[in-house]
C-alpha cells in the first residue's frame, strides 16, 4: 500500500500485522477520492475504523487540515502512528484506541466537528447507519459533510438515511462503497442523480 496522491504521494504504508484487518486497496482508495475530492482545501476528517490509517492519511495528503484516527486494535494504533510518521503528517493527526461508539462520545465532549468521515466497520457489524445517526445527534457533522461507508457487497444499507442522501455507490467485487452527504436542514426533497457502478475487483 502507498499514498496515492498529494503531499505524501508515493510514500509506502505499513500493513497491520496478522489477518484481522482488511485494508482498502490502492485501487479502491483512488476511486473513492476521485468521487469525493480529489483534493481538499482544509477541513477535518474522522477515520473511525482506521486500521492502517490509509484513508485518513490519504485525505491529509490531499489537503485536509486535521484528522482523528480511531481503532480498537493496539496493533492498528501502532501501525497508524508509524504510517503518520513515515508520511510526515503526525502534527495534523490525533490517534485514539477506543470502541467506535465510545470514541464518538469522547469526541463530542471535545467539540469535534467533521467535514469528512470514513466508516469501514468489520463486515460482521451492520451499524454504519446507526453511527451516522449518532454523529448527527451529537452535532459532529458540518453541513454537507461527506460520509464514506465501506461494506460487504452482499449487504445493502438504506438509500435514504434520515438527514443524509446517497450521492454515489460503487461495487468492487466483495466490497461496496456508499457515499452519503449530510443535509442538516433539507428544505425540499431533492433528486440525487445517484449513480451506481460495478467495477472489477482485479
Amino acid at each position: 500500500m502507498r499514498v496515492v496522491s498529494g503531499s505524501a504521494k508515493g510514500r509506502p504504508l505499513k500493513s497491520v500485522p496478522g489477518s484481522g484487518t482488511r485494508p482498502t486497496t490502492d485501487k479502491v482508495k483512488e476511486a473513492v477520492f476521485s468521487m469525493i475530492g480529489p483534493y481538499f482545501e482544509g477541513g477535518a476528517v474522522l477515520d473511525l475504523f482506521a486500521g492502517t490509517g490509509g484513508l485518513g492519511i490519504e485525505a491529509l495528503s490531499r489537503g485536509m487540515e486535521s484528522a482523528v484516527f480511531v481503532d480498537m486494535d493496539p496493533k492498528s494504533i501502532d501501525t497508524i502512528r508509524a504510517n503518520l510518521k513515515a508520511t510526515n503528517l503526525e502534527a495534523s493527526a490525533q490517534v485514539y484506541r477506543n470502541e467506535a461508539g465510545r470514541a464518538l462520545s469522547a469526541l463530542e465532549k471535545r467539540g469535534r466537528v467533521f467535514d469528512l468521515v470514513f466508516l469501514d466497520p468489520p463486515y460482521r457489524l451492520k451499524h454504519g447507519d446507526e453511527l451516522m445517526l449518532s454523529m448527527v445527534e451529537k452535532g459532529m457533522l458540518q453541513e454537507d459533510a461527506i460520509i464514506v461507508l465501506e461494506h460487504e457487497s452482499s449487504y445493502a444499507y438504506p438509500e435514504d438515511i434520515p438527514g443524509f442522501y446517497r450521492l454515489r455507490q460503487a461495487v468492487y467485487g466483495e466490497t461496496t462503497i456508499s457515499i452519503y452527504q449530510y443535509e442538516a436542514n433539507p428544505s425540499v426533497e431533492s433528486e440525487t442523480g445517484e449513480e451506481v457502478e460495478n467495477e472489477s475487483a482485479n
